[in-house]
């Protein structure tokens, strides 16, 4: 399904703004217009500072990535995290050696000057380094998350700076606000959603889904295997019911999209088969939260 115009003309106009608004003001604006949701899910990965409210934490982070963003001059999907990178000033290099998949270091240029830059394992996969990429820069700009927080990263939690980075990398490949736009003009259809965010994976995407109020369930099969189950409400992970098992095992045989209703629940299954690996993510959508 297409992005309907007057969705295209709600990006225009956001569009318009960023360019024409002084920062703060268009932040704003921008700010007014989402609503944040932190699940539980990510509540329970997102220890690291446990002083300040999750809330906070969550608007803290969507402010960074949107400013680093306008920094950047990027207004629109898909993200290039190289292009993201190169124009905050970060230089990003190929080390074929190194164990991780990248890194950053400053790396001396002459006698004095440092230079900011991200040392990248070669990889295949398109969405992997774009990831790595987005997630050095995070760790690039994790101090201004803490000082916007008003917290001293000294204090923080010995994992604090990776998790921060973690998700500032979902932001700035995945904003909330575009997201907030695309997601509802394609009926957050998976692969309408992944031909737009293309530089990102499948499943960033679905996970991205569970940050907005819709009481929804991801969930992802890697070779028949329930590998991944969350939901947006409630404090434990649903059971898998019968109709998401047979629209899973319906996209696993038939390697098409497939869909199954009941009175309340819709279930979508879309099949992300290789040669050598067969994954199904699903989004199931329910009439309300799923109790306690």
């Amino acid at each position: 399904m297409a992005i309907g115009p007057h969705k295209s003309h709600l990006r225009d106009a956001l569009q318009q703004r960023a360019a024409l608004l002084p920062l703060a003001h268009f932040l704003a604006c921008i700010r007014s217009s989402v609503r944040y949701t932190v699940h539980a899910f990510t509540l329970a990965k997102l220890p690291m500072l446990p002083e300040i409210a999750p809330e906070e934490l969550a608007a803290a982070v969507y402010d960074l990535a949107t400013q680093l963003l306008a920094e950047a001059g990027i207004l629109g999907p898909p993200v290039d995290a190289f292009q993201l990178a190169r124009a905050l000033g970060i230089t990003v290099a190929l080390d074929g050696v190194q164990a991780g998949r990248a890194r950053f270091v400053r790396l001396a240029r002459g006698t004095r000057t440092l230079v900011p830059t991200i040392l990248l394992r070669p990889d295949p996969r398109a969405e992997r380094r774009h990831w790595a990429v987005a997630h050095e820069v995070g760790e690039h700009a994790v101090w201004r998350l803490f000082a916007a927080l008003q917290v001293d990263p000294r204090e923080a939690t010995p994992n604090a700076r990776e998790q921060a980075a973690n998700w500032l990398a979902g932001h700035l490949l995945v904003p909330q606000a575009w997201l907030a736009v695309d997601g509802p003009a394609c009926d957050w259809d998976l692969l309408e959603l992944k031909a737009r965010y293309r530089t990102v994976s499948h499943e960033l995407i679905a996970r991205r889904m569970l940050d907005f109020p819709a009481p929804v369930v991801v969930t992802i099969f890697d070779q028949r295997q329930l590998t991944f189950r969350a939901g947006n409400r409630g404090s434990r992970r649903p059971p898998l019911s019968s109709i998401e098992t047979r629209c899973w095992q319906e996209a696993h045989r038939s390697d098409r999209p497939a869909q199954c209703a009941e009175e309340n629940r819709r279930v979508r299954a879309w099949p992300i088969h290789e040669a050598h690996w067969k994954r199904e993510i699903l989004r199931t959508d329910l009439e309300e939260s799923w109790p306690d």
